[in-house]
């Protein structure tokens, strides 16, 4: 292959049998549920793969993906096919439920038997979960309760986690945030940083990301919460992996305790122990 010029790999040259492999592959290890319509889109995400590794095409990816060398890269062939779509405060009715509804609950508890609201973000991609709750949550709870909530962020991929940490966006991605949230909570760049803001220490330092499957249990923290947003994470995956999620799940929330999951996603298909509040929000009763 002459290294000067770049293939356009396409799902053309994706074998069936290749696809096939990595299907399996990708649902052995993270329960995506790839359908013979997404051929198109795994060619895409790996063909730049192709180029840096400079192969001469899928055969010899999935080659490599079973050769000893293969666990490494396993790990970014998830990243790859992880749909990591995002942006600040999506689904702001889940917000508008954390602030009318969550924080008054805990907020009367909490004069009863103090303790710390936990949050947990369980798909968190590169951030803008995590810190649109920690954003809301320093806005709404009273000063003397600042060091009162903990949010934990959680996701599958390394490479988003990696962006999620820095806490570093493109001034494009903060569309969503009001002048003065931006002001209040981002650091604006300056010389070769300009046009890039950074989530300021005092709000990173309440957010705790880990690498995280959500299909491997036991989770490697003792928490129980009282709030999860699992948000547009089930819809990749069939109903036995759905079930067994939401199962997961529901052990970690506190009794009283609220899921969210995405507005596309619902539970009536699946068999579980929460009560629907309202579309796209579920409730652990108490015992």
């Amino acid at each position: 292959m002459n290294p000067a010029v770049e293939p356009a790999w396409t799902a053309a040259q994706l074998a069936d049998e290749d696809f096939d492999f990595l299907c399996r592959l990708i649902y052995e290890r993270s329960r995506i549920h790839l359908s013979r319509d997404k051929k198109t889109l795994v060619a895409t995400r790996l063909s730049k793969r192709l180029r840096l590794l400079k192969l001469a095409g899928y055969g010899e990816y999935c080659d490599l993906l079973r050769s000893a060398a293969g666990k490494e890269e396993l790990s970014f062939l998830i990243d790859r096919i992880s749909t990591n779509h995002t942006h600040f405060f999506r689904e702001m009715k889940h917000f508008d439920f954390l602030r009318e509804k969550i924080i008054p609950t805990w907020r009367a508890k909490s004069n009863v038997k103090p303790g710390l609201f936990q949050v947990w973000s369980a798909a968190c991609s590169t951030g803008e979960e995590p810190y649109s709750l920690a954003i809301h949550l320093a806005e709404h709870l009273a000063p003397a309760e600042s060091n009162a909530w903990r949010i934990m962020a959680t996701d599958i991929s390394t490479r988003v986690l990696e962006i999620a940490g820095r806490g570093v966006y493109e001034a494009d991605r903060l569309g969503d945030i009001s002048h003065d949230l931006l002001r209040h909570h981002f650091q604006k760049g300056v010389r070769d940083q300009d046009g890039q803001f950074r989530v300021k220490d005092a709000l990173r330092q309440q957010v705790e990301f880990q690498h995280l499957n959500l299909l491997e249990p036991p989770y490697p923290f003792s928490q129980t919460f009282h709030l999860i947003l699992c948000r547009n994470v089930m819809i990749y995956f069939d109903r036995p992996t759905q079930e067994a999620l939401i199962g997961h799940l529901a052990e970690r929330l506190q009794p009283g305790g609220y899921l969210m999951v995405g507005h596309s996603e619902s539970l009536s298909a699946i068999k579980h122990s929460l009560q629907l509040v309202q579309p796209a929000i579920y409730f652990k009763a108490k015992a």
